[in-house]
């Protein structure tokens, strides 16, 4: 759970592995869920939104080069 004040102060590099290290922890919940092994069925939602967050942040930096 980040806060965008602290994933900004990451370049492109550290984010594409805070992309990654997200979407693998997604896919750790989604297949808890599916086996009935998590508890806190909020921690989908808190993923989701990170990696959203990550991927503004990207495309943000993306469009400041263009």
């Amino acid at each position: 759970m980040s806060k965008a004040s602290e994933l900004r102060s990451k370049d492109e590099a550290g984010l594409t592995k805070e992309l990654a290290d997200l979407l693998k922890a997604q896919f750790s919940v989604r297949m808890q869920a599916a086996t009935q092994q998590l508890t806190n069925n909020s921690q989908i939602k808190k993923t989701r939104r990170d990696i959203a967050r990550v991927r503004t942040l990207q495309r943000e930096a993306q469009l400041k080069k263009a």
